[in-house]
């Protein structure tokens, strides 16, 4: 897991409260955080300073060390332990699978056998994948937002781990009121998030389901040497990108005017962006010309608008550069194109 394929960040943001709520585990089993505190450098005044944050390295040092010095991944959340080692067990047991939807099922089916107090479910609707959380029984309210955030943070990385790549989330939903940090929430999931709903649930592409898994037996074993990130760090590849940029540019052409527009609408960075096309052998020009040639193409065979305004609908200014780039991707001005039949 120290892999560059997890953007890090560089400046406290993980909530105190999700701090608080390891604490709160230790109490629950009646011993001392002290020593995990001292791992992650947390004094005890900033662990009363409200607002507060830590960083991801922090983070992950409190989880590890509370994780096996309590014996229970899920550090105190459930009315059983989850022993050092279970969701491992998780990972182990979906990684043989074809693709990410047998292996989400699998993982869903086989998380009922950690515990009854939560269940998880993948439901498919109008092309959007959605994973949901059911609550089976009350969750102490001490650890109700953190269980739910970490076991979708944590499933959503392994899925992007899984997959090798990032799978940018469309919406999520909590079933409680929105917390002081909410600001937090938007790097960990998407901005599209809504409190107070109904179950806790995170949104997605229904095309990641089709992925194949990138993984073997060699590669689970160092993950999970350093699984902890998938919780706290955003994945940074997305293999759907490409194809999430060329449907925004044609369904969405008004608001997708730039590549910091773009980059917006997406949920990256525009430097992100243009890097992560880079790496897929493409460029964000290289699509909007693909994008405007297809249009084009569409409107010159079934429309008979003028030149003009085919020229206007498909992004250029005026007619004369449309015919310009129209003759470089086809070998025929737009005129021609349309009287030969093409």
């Amino acid at each position: 897991m120290t892999s560059p394929a997890f953007l890090k960040p560089a400046r406290a943001v993980t909530p105190m409260a999700f701090v608080r709520a390891i604490v709160k585990g230790y109490e629950r089993y009646g011993i001392d955080p002290a020593e995990a505190l001292k791992a992650a450098q947390i004094t005890p005044r900033e662990l009363a300073r409200p607002g507060a944050r830590v960083t991801a390295a922090q983070f992950e040092a409190l989880s590890e060390h509370a994780m096996q010095e309590l014996d229970d991944e899920a550090l105190g959340w459930f009315s059983r332990r989850l022993p050092w080692g279970s969701y491992g067990m998780l990972c182990r047991a979906s990684l043989s699978s074809p693709d990410l939807g047998v292996a989400i099922k699998r993982w869903c089916r086989h998380h009922r056998l950690l515990t009854e107090d939560i269940g998880l479910a993948l439901e498919v609707t109008g092309g959007v994948a959605t994973l949901r959380i059911a609550e089976n029984r009350p969750l102490d309210e001490a650890f109700r937002e953190f269980c739910l955030v970490t076991s979708l943070r944590f499933m959503h990385g392994y899925m992007c781990w899984a997959i090798d790549s990032r799978i940018s989330l469309r919406s999520a939903t909590f079933p409680f009121a929105a917390p002081p940090h909410r600001d937090a929430y938007a790097p960990m999931f998407t901005p599209e998030v809504r409190f107070e709903a109904p179950q806790a649930t995170i949104s997605f592409d229904e095309r990641y389901l089709a992925l194949p898994l990138q993984r073997d037996e060699r590669a689970l074993r160092a993950m999970l040497k350093r699984a902890l990130p998938l919780t706290i760090l955003q994945y940074r590849r997305d293999r759907l990108l490409g194809q999430r940029v060329r449907e925004l540019l044609r369904s969405r052409a008004g608001e997708a005017t730039t590549a910091e527009a773009l980059a917006t609408l997406l949920n990256v960075s525009g430097r992100t962006l243009h890097r992560q096309l880079h790496e897929e052998g493409t460029s964000l020009q290289v699509l909007k010309n693909e994008v405007r040639h297809e249009m084009a193409v569409e409107q010159l065979r079934r429309t008979n608008r003028p030149i003009k305004q085919v020229a206007l609908s498909v992004g250029f200014r005026n007619e004369k550069s449309f015919s310009r780039a129209f003759l470089q991707w086809t070998g025929h001005a737009p005129r021609d194109f349309r009287a030969l039949g093409l």
